[in-house]
């Protein structure tokens, strides 16, 4: 047992990463039942898609200039680095943001989420619905897309989510709560580490940027009517 007197809460988690975590968490519910039923509910598919790219747009951004924890580089590891979290030689650090294995499973996240979405992009059902950006791209390679959107990386991103979850549970079985830290952002340790930048300012910051990619996301959902 620790001395409570040794304990310290650091704010890990900024209110930016955290409304994308949850955010990019409904989404991917909404893209996989809107594609599921599929028929009309297509058109919210494509809704939920665009929402997904717009998060997306803004995790890359906000990984690179947001909270200290949230940066990619809090939790880029060499391979020595995740050798010895694995043989149980972590360094304090790994347990306060994405461990090392951790990381690689919110990088794996990312890039077959930004896989799919490309994909989605670029697919055509051949029926009623097809991606803004198959006029800019070869039949080949729309049907190349259209079958990994289908038929691959949905499936792949499913093994990712309930591997994520599995984890999740894991911890809880082992008294490591991290869901409740993705809702108020804090973690209670055993020693002092700097914090994540969480204040109006970076907030405001976050909003901007945010808008910037729903913008961008928008423009791209623009792009099947364009005319050229």
């Amino acid at each position: 047992m620790f001395d409570q007197k040794m304990l310290t809460k650091v704010r890990v988690w900024d209110l930016p990463t955290r409304i994308f975590h949850w955010g990019l968490a409904a989404g991917m519910v909404g893209l996989a039942i809107s594609g599921t039923v599929g028929g009309n509910a297509m058109v919210w598919h494509f809704r939920f898609g665009y929402a997904v790219l717009a998060l997306l747009l803004f995790r890359l951004v906000w990984g690179l200039v947001g909270g200290r924890w949230s940066r990619f580089g809090a939790f880029i590891y060499a391979p020595q680095s995740i050798m010895a979290y694995l043989k149980g030689r972590g360094k304090p650090e790994h347990s306060i943001g994405h461990s090392p294995v951790g990381a690689l499973s919110v990088f794996a996240m990312l890039a077959f989420l930004i896989f799919q979405v490309v994909s989605g992009l670029v697919s055509d059902d051949e029926i009623a619905f097809s991606g803004p950006l198959t006029r800019f791209v070869s039949n080949a390679t729309v049907s190349l897309a259209t079958h990994y959107h289908t038929n691959i990386g949905k499936w792949i991103l499913l093994g990712l989510v309930l591997l994520h979850m599995a984890a999740i549970l894991l911890y809880l079985l082992r008294k490591h709560n991290l869901v409740g830290a993705m809702f108020h952002g804090d973690k209670v340790l055993v020693q002092q580490l700097p914090a994540s930048r969480d204040d109006t300012m970076s907030r405001t910051g976050a909003l901007l940027i945010f808008t910037l990619c729903a913008g961008l996301a928008y423009w791209v959902s623009t792009l099947e009517a364009a005319v050229f």
